[in-house]
């Protein structure tokens, strides 16, 4: 039964979990994002310093946490792409020389297989064969899934253009509201009426691919015609547009490939009310709708490190040291190390 250290600094949030056999013994996490918002969004050399400044407290407050010490880990994990190329430097940097001085293994993540993989600290072990929809700042994908550590993953759609995560910022920005905009948007969405304004629905009977540049230039039409609507009516009803058109392809794409089980995982997962929209759907469909709690949804270490728990419980290789921080890796596999892909054909 290995122990994890899992690193994770694609962004702006410096994550540090322990995992062992599925179960989170300890985590740390810390935010530059305030140091970002006034810019409107993250700036990567600031992100890079943070992330430096931040590791060693961390990882010392994940140990305290877990009620171990670092000669106990067996493995550690890191993302090494994709994300912000000066940020996974930094945090691959700290991954080698913990593997280094530990003399312990070292594992490529990708960064979004660990946002699945963060499901099985909350629900246990993955089905089978479930659909992933993964929403996030920077990605919006269905995946058809098997074994997590040991298959390849599917691409059934990916957005056209902006992440879902990414159109709620540039809509906050549109309305004058604060950055992070998923939060934002939906915090005053709450009581606000979702049915105010019928924005559009792009693609949604188009297959699985997605598309929300459209959506978002419509929200910016709306409001420079000085619509005098509520910002909390124009704000919900940005928000269902982009959840009516997430939660009919994810459950489309599980009837249609004779799946039970969703998957929703990534930042935008948070939004409590795309998880409302979802655990109806799924109900009605007879699906059964797995989403990790709010603080797994976000990036964070123990996801990372939950991944490496995986890997090694499928006897996958460790990475070699000189494994590089990939910023644009394309999501094929869980694991990022080279030697990966000819390890499963063999």
């Amino acid at each position: 039964m290995a122990i994890v250290l899992g690193i994770e600094t694609s962004c702006d949030e410096t994550g540090v979990g322990i995992v062992s056999d599925g179960r989170l013994l300890g985590a740390a996490l810390s935010s530059s994002m305030a140091e970002h918002a006034r810019f409107g969004g993250v700036v990567p050399e600031i992100a890079a310093r943070a992330h430096l400044e931040a590791m060693v407290p961390c990882v010392t407050a994940a140990f305290e946490q877990a009620g171990i010490a670092p000669s106990d880990v067996d493995a550690i994990a890191v993302t090494s792409g994709p994300g912000l190329a000066t940020a996974l430097q930094t945090g691959l940097a700290a991954a080698k020389a913990y593997a280094l001085a530990l003399g312990k293994p070292l594992y490529g993540v990708h960064h979004l297989a660990g946002h699945v993989a963060a499901d099985t600290l909350e629900h246990g072990p993955l089905p089978p064969r479930p659909v992933a929809l993964i929403v996030s700042g920077g990605h919006t994908s269905l995946l058809l899934l098997g074994d997590l550590a040991r298959d390849p993953i599917v691409h059934l759609g990916d957005t056209r253009d902006d992440a879902a995560g990414e159109a709620f910022d540039k809509v906050a920005r549109i309305l004058g509201l604060p950055y992070p905009g998923g939060p934002a948007i939906d915090r005053i969405a709450r009581d606000a009426n979702p049915e105010a304004i019928p924005f559009p629905r792009a693609m949604l009977d188009s297959g699985y691919d997605f598309s929300f540049s459209g959506l978002k230039s419509a929200v910016a039409r709306h409001v420079e015609r000085g619509s005098r609507q509520a910002v909390a009516d124009i704000a919900a009803s940005f928000q269902e547009a982009v959840i009516d058109v997430l939660t009919r392809k994810a459950v489309k794409a599980c009837l249609d490939h004779g799946v039970d089980t969703l998957l929703i995982v990534g930042g935008v997962a948070a939004n409590g009310r795309l998880r409302q929209v979802a655990a109806t759907r799924c109900a009605a469909a007879g699906i059964t709708l797995r989403v990790p709690r709010p603080q797994l949804c976000t990036d964070n270490g123990a996801m990372i490190a939950a991944a490496g728990d995986l890997l090694i419980a499928a006897d996958t290789p460790p990475s070699p040291l000189a494994l590089a921080a990939d910023p644009s890796a394309p999501l094929t596999r869980a694991s990022l190390n080279p030697h990966e892909e000819q390890w499963s054909r063999s």
